[in-house]
């Protein structure tokens, strides 16, 4: 590489980086946010650390949940640079160190007085107009749709906002468990943990009109929604369609509409029926869930009788769509 197309790709990769950091520090304050105005107020356990540090927090309310999100942090950030890299841990460390400092802050600035923010009381919070203590469905699907939104921005960009994050790589990398579903066994032992020691509720042991069980369920509604739209996050969407169309003659045009108008490229392969022996034209191609109606348009105009199987494309890699992972990169599904 000449000097020059040194220098221009040098102001490209140094706003890349960025923008990564940028993504990091956003994705943590959208979990912050995330935990404060729709998860801690609720005793709401969804998991991880912070699930963890809810418990915690009930047990002792002097000390707020991002506090006790430190004290886990520290040793699982260890294990983070020793076992995931040091690339990794770097980016780890700020991101675990920065969300409980955000969620400190953001709780002291929602809750007007230190009682209310030592009880976490969603009757107060911002003066009580966000209280959702009679909508714990609502409350639970949000802040779970929220916390996945900041945890897989985080992830994507090859950090971690630690905790249940570091388990799930480490389990990932040395066990070869999906990462989804290793955050989604760390954090049922977690759900478990808080039934067990202290029982869930909305308000004091007294207060009747809240069973733990019951809570409970959220808790586990939430650990799920939160590892679903983490893997929509790092993965997207996942509705690719495989075609394969059989036709009794080459079908020229329909090759010009996948070239020309999609945009895109198939697999011709000759064969032929196993009854007539007959020679066949195979086709096999992958186009998104919006295309496929307008290629089987072009076909029945093509040939209305070609054989036509449509089917889902769970993960598709190469030129023009995702590129295949590397060793150790993050596999949600």
């Amino acid at each position: 590489m000449n000097t020059t197309l040194k220098e221009l790709c040098r102001p490209a990769t140094k706003l890349n980086w960025w923008v990564s950091w940028g993504n990091i520090l956003l994705g943590c304050t959208i979990l912050a946010g995330g935990f404060v105005f729709f998860i801690n107020p609720y005793n709401i356990v969804p998991g991880g650390v912070y699930g963890a540090s809810i418990v915690l927090h009930n047990l002792f309310p002097s000390i707020q949940v991002g506090t006790f999100g430190y004290m886990f942090d520290v040793p699982l950030l260890i294990l983070s640079v020793v076992l995931l890299g040091a690339k990794l841990g770097a980016r780890t460390i700020v991101a675990a160190l920065i969300t409980p400092l955000i969620m400190n802050v953001i709780s002291k600035l929602v809750y007007p007085t230190q009682e209310a923010l030592q009880r976490l009381d969603p009757t107060l919070l911002l003066g009580g107009c966000m209280d959702m203590t009679n909508h714990l469905m609502l409350t639970c699907i949000i802040g779970a749709t929220i916390i996945g939104l900041g945890s897989g921005i985080v992830v994507r960009n090859q950090a971690t906002t630690g905790g249940s994050d570091i388990i799930g790589m480490i389990l990932q990398k040395y066990f070869h468990i999906r990462f989804s579903n290793a955050i989604l066994l760390v954090d049922a032992t977690v759900v478990c943990f808080g039934l067990i020691v202290i029982g869930f509720g909305v308000g004091s042991a007294e207060d009747v009109t809240q069973t733990s069980w019951l809570l409970s369920f959220y808790s586990l509604i939430s650990i799920f929604i939160i590892s679903r739209v983490i893997a929509y996050v790092i993965n997207g969407a996942k509705d690719d369609k495989l075609l394969f169309v059989i036709s009794d003659k080459e079908m020229v045009e329909l090759h010009r509409f996948i070239l020309k108008d999609l945009d895109r490229t198939a697999t011709c392969i000759k064969s032929c029926g196993l009854y007539t022996g007959a020679e066949k034209e195979m086709l096999f191609l992958v186009v998104s869930h919006k295309e496929v109606t307008g290629v089987k348009l072009k076909i029945k105009e093509v040939d209305p009788r070609a054989f036509v199987v449509v089917t889902d494309a769970y993960d598709t890699f190469g030129e023009g769509w995702k590129q295949l992972p590397s060793v150790g990169e993050l596999q949600p599904e």
